[in-house]
């Protein structure tokens, strides 16, 4: 398992910038977002398979790199907090950034609703 960076920039970034973190966050087993466009992400996958994942949701103008990496790095006014992926169908256990909130109780009402009385013209 390698981590590699993916940063990209893009020239209209409210076009498809939602759908391209999604398809980063599904890269690999764990990933991390320490600046806004750039993305550590634990994988198998080679550069050029992700960049072939990634190309169909980048326009002409907008740039891409991934790159292996090491684990040293120098941060400044951010953190590296990393998230496992979400996979559907999976147990959850103690060990998981995601958090089931129970549901809450259907509300029960035991008394009869009454008709509000109608609003008179003036």
């Amino acid at each position: 398992m390698r981590t590699l960076i993916i940063s990209y920039d893009l020239a209209q970034p409210h076009r498809n910038k939602h759908i391209l973190a999604q398809q980063i966050m599904a890269l690999g087993n764990s990933w991390a977002r320490p600046l806004e466009q750039t993305w550590y992400v634990k994988t198998d996958a080679r550069e050029d398979e992700i960049e072939a994942q990634l190309r169909g949701f980048l326009d002409p103008d907008d740039g891409l790199l991934i790159q292996a990496t090491r684990d040293e790095a120098v941060m400044t006014n951010t953190a590296l907090r990393w998230f496992r992926q979400r996979r559907a169908g999976i147990d959850l256990d103690g060990d998981t950034n995601i958090i089931a909130f129970p549901m809450p109780k259907p509300f029960e009402d035991d008394q009869q609703e009454l008709p509000l009385p109608l609003a008179e013209a003036c």
